[in-house]
């Protein structure tokens, strides 16, 4: 499964970009479990508070499925999933 983050909007209005293939990660496992948890959950407006981030979130596998997300309306495990993509990037 290939997951596609886009951070937008902050303070300074930057855009930060990542991608995983879950395939031969150590961690695949957690990692899919986090996605597959997404869509069980409500996950908010997807509106922005003024100065934090809204992230885009695109799964694809057999099917392409894209979560907007606000910075106020992140749980532990979907805080862990977009850090864990955006940080593979670096």
């Amino acid at each position: 499964m290939i997951v596609s983050v886009t951070r937008s909007g902050g303070f300074a209005g930057l855009i930060h970009q990542g991608e995983l293939d879950t395939t031969g990660q150590p961690d695949a496992d957690r990692l899919e479990a986090a996605v597959r948890a997404l869509g069980a959950k409500d996950l908010g407006s997807g509106r922005p508070q003024p100065d934090r981030y809204v992230y885009r979130l695109e799964v694809r596998d057999a099917d392409t499925t894209i979560h907007i997300v606000a910075e106020q309306d992140l749980d532990e495990a979907t805080a862990w999933l977009l850090d864990r993509v955006l940080g593979s990037e670096a």
